[in-house]
């Protein structure tokens, strides 16, 4: 009766140094997707108010605004002078239409952040549908508003750099990093 051949690597996964095909750090449309331009990439990003990036985030072309709200300022940190923690709470956060849903202005009030953000027309409708029931509508404050247009002035200074207007390469991490060398020269 022949001896029975110790587990290895190949009976034994676990016993492998890595997976088999290696470590996946890409996601799996590598943030190319289908919207009605084509295909594209959406770049999700929060900015301070001289235009530089402070977090960003890649998805693909047909995914909403809305689901990226969070992963967006939860990438936010800004070092300290000094010594102490980094800031990951902006002073207030100005978004369009598109992110206006309870789930977004939940997560800002438990964090205390104050939103400036527009209620969209079908949301305000239903609200006034309900009646009583609909609740209050969320503070807007026109004024403080109008510097929203940071965030899109913010965006094209990325985009004067060719590699990042126009997106040359395959993989997610690697368009990643070419805006992240992007914003760094904004911050120089």
């Amino acid at each position: 009766m022949p001896t029975p051949t110790p587990p290895g690597a190949r009976r034994d996964g676990d016993r492998q140094a890595e997976p088999p095909g290696g470590y996946r750090n890409e996601p799996a449309d590598h943030a190319l997707g289908r919207s009605r331009g084509g295909w594209g990439t959406k770049l999700h990003l929060a900015c301070e108010h001289r235009l530089r990036p402070l977090s960003l985030l890649l998805t693909a072309g047909q995914a909403g605004d809305s689901p990226q709200f969070a992963g967006v300022l939860d990438g936010i940190r800004v070092p300290r002078l000094g010594r102490g923690r980094a800031r990951v709470r902006p002073d207030r956060v100005l978004a369009d239409k598109a992110y206006s849903s309870a789930a977004n202005r939940t997560y800002l009030r438990e964090r205390g952040i104050p939103a400036t953000i527009p209620v969209p027309s079908d949301q305000a409708g239903h609200r006034r549908n309900r009646g009583r029931a609909g609740g209050r509508p969320p503070a807007f404050d026109r004024e403080i508003y109008r510097h929203r247009n940071t965030i899109e002035r913010g965006i094209n200074r990325l985009k004067q750099h060719r590699a990042v207007a126009t997106r040359y390469e395959k993989l997610a991490t690697r368009y990643l990093a070419v805006i992240q060398i992007a914003a760094i020269d904004q911050w120089l």
